[in-house]
């Protein structure tokens, strides 16, 4: 860059409606959106219990509703937080709960109610039902609904935490219906029918207290597992370990939760209570807390990939390696938003989030690309293409808020060092530090030949 060069950019206003149109990020309104859409699917998907309605009642059904909601938005909060780095679309995350509202309990209901009629009528323990045919039966149908997803939009999963999303939705959806089952029958009906109702509402506060309070985690635990095979599938290029890591989840799912509900049936058989106090204290807390702690890790791997990978393209003079560090954490990222807003304004913002989201995108389909995915001679030109979007994107946002900080220098980055505008008027190379300081970007300069993008190994 010569001395005294001067590069002119439009208002960060014009630069903003230029650039392409972002996905919709898992910011407040989306989420109250998916939340919104949840529950009306929830509830359409409660015409699989008129027979039951009319078993139990309008009174206990409508309790069992009221009581079964309440654990629903705190649960699927808590996904929509774990997916953060890379959001999920709405129509996808809503798919996977309507089908474990409606499908996969529909199903589960019919399988269990059948079996247990046979074996009634063949003087077999209903208890078979519990420990074997219910694990099953459930762990496939809630697994089902989010694997015809990935056959249908692989491109949808990129990783294990992806998979957790979603299978954790449709365990939700699953729990949700199956609550209102025991939470208005069991709980309200049955109580109220000896009882009255004061006996009724003690009979679904105790219910509730165990079945929300203390399992709660249950169900999306189960499947967890399921999920965890179906990530490790995602990230694999082997056709041996795509087919054979699901259904080791899978099992896995199936294990866990015939172990929970044997539990139940341990202390009907022995009177014991202590039975299920130990397992639950001793067996599943700790696979329950083991089960947050590597999703933790898992999302925070997200960031660790972007500063791993995407360090080719600073090379390639396609990011300054600030931008890279600016990824790392949740924290720097909504740093780096509050920047942008501050000089850019509310256009800033709006295009770092996009900025960000596609840089996470950009990172895992490198890291795919690294791994072997998607790079047959079916799916290298697609693979190639999304690649230039994302980058073509990427460029377009930056310019929004690049540039734009007056207490920054004028500096661009050439894919090796910094050409940094001093206060003499001198151009001045700088090397870049071991450790960026200022996770600030600034105006690349325009690429020399020998750059472009990156090839995959």
């Amino acid at each position: 860059m010569p001395a005294g060069a001067h590069v002119e950019f439009d208002t960060a206003a014009q630069a903003w409606a230029a650039a392409p149109k972002p996905p919709k990020t898992m910011q407040w309104k989306r989420l109250l959106q998916l939340i919104s859409l949840c529950a009306f699917i929830g509830l359409c998907g409660l015409a699989l219990l008129i027979f039951v309605g009319v078993n139990i009642g309008p009174a206990a059904l409508a309790v069992g509703i009221v009581s079964a909601v309440i654990p629903v938005p705190l649960l699927v909060y808590a996904f929509l937080w774990l997916d953060r780095y890379e959001p999920e679309p709405v129509k996808y995350l809503a798919f996977c709960f309507a089908w474990g509202a409606c499908v996969a309990t529909f199903v589960a209901l019919l399988v269990n109610t059948g079996v247990g009629w046979l074996l009634e009528r063949n003087d077999i323990s209903e208890h078979f039902v519990t420990v074997v045919c219910a694990p099953v039966i459930e762990e496939i149908m809630k697994f089902l609904g989010p694997l015809l997803l990935f056959l249908r939009r692989p491109r949808v999963f990129s990783g294990t935490i992806d998979s957790i999303v979603y299978c954790g939705l449709s365990a939700t959806g699953f729990a949700f219906v199956e609550n209102i089952l025991y939470l208005g029958g069991l709980g309200y009906a049955r109580a109220a029918e000896e009882g009255g109702v004061v006996a009724g509402a003690q009979g679904v506060v105790v219910l509730f207290f165990a079945r929300i309070l203390m399992s709660g985690f249950a169900h999306p635990l189960f499947t967890s597992m399921s999920a965890i095979g179906l990530g490790i599938a995602v990230r694999s290029p082997s056709k041996g370990i795509r087919i054979l890591a699901p259904l080791a989840g899978l099992l896995a799912a199936m294990i866990l939760h015939g172990a929970w509900n044997g539990m139940s049936v341990l202390v009907q058989v022995t009177e014991e209570p202590l039975v299920f106090l130990y397992g639950y204290f001793a067996v599943m807390i700790p696979i329950f807390l083991g089960m947050v702690g590597y999703s933790l890790w898992l999302r925070a791997g997200e960031g660790r990939l972007a500063e791993r990978v995407l360090p080719e393209y600073v090379r390639a003079g396609w990011l300054s390696p600030p931008e890279v560090a600016a990824l790392g954490t949740i924290g720097r990222r909504l740093s780096a938003r509050q920047w942008a807003k501050r000089v850019a304004g509310p256009e800033g913002a709006k295009a770092m989030s996009a900025y960000q989201f596609d840089l996470t995108r950009l990172a895992l389909l490198r890291d795919g690309m690294w791994r072997g995915l998607n790079v047959g001679p079916n799916d290298l030109e697609s693979t190639l293409a999304e690649e230039r979007r994302l980058l073509d994107s990427i460029s377009a946002y930056r310019r929004v808020f690049t540039g734009r900080d007056p207490a920054a220098p004028q500096a661009l980055w050439d894919g090796r060092q910094y050409q940094v505008a001093f206060p003499d008027g001198v151009i001045r190379a700088v090397p870049a530090p071991e450790q960026p300081v200022v996770p600030v970007p600034v105006r690349l300069a325009p690429q020399a030949p020998g750059y472009g993008y990156p090839t995959y190994r």
